[in-house]
């Protein structure tokens, strides 16, 4: 949960599919922060507001998604060390996003799995 909250500078080096040259931190408070982030070909400028376990973020504004939007990260503990991570995307497409949605339907479950674990192999390095 820490990466998911963590809107410093570190914030691209985290989530590698966040390009540094699109990523800002508009405001933030002390359970919510509110970022324009993504890439050239898609970006968003999201509302993220957590909790212990779980994190929404709700689309303010986009080149690829409509307002109101959401996607949900949930992080549920599990025996030892382990968790499981549960993302929930409720989107609509809008102009070139459209272009998005055959790929993200056939492949989307993949490219967020491996998304996802390029940022826990990001954490697991920084604590070595």
């Amino acid at each position: 949960m820490a990466a998911a909250t963590d809107f410093s500078e570190r914030r691209p080096e985290l989530w590698p599919n966040i390009s540094r040259e699109f990523w800002q931190l508009h405001d933030h408070g002390a359970n919510w922060a509110e970022a324009t982030e993504g890439s050239p070909a898609v970006w968003a400028r999201e509302r993220y507001e957590w909790s212990e376990n779980r994190v929404v973020g709700t689309t303010q504004d986009s080149n690829v998604w409509q307002p109101g939007g959401t996607w949900t990260l949930t992080v549920e503990p599990r025996n030892g060390a382990r968790s499981h991570i549960r993302l929930v995307l409720d989107r609509r497409w809008k102009g070139k996003g459209w272009l998005f949605y055959v790929p993200v339907a056939l492949f989307g479950r993949q490219m967020f799995k491996r998304n996802l674990q390029k940022t826990l192999n990001v954490l697991a390095s920084s604590r070595r």
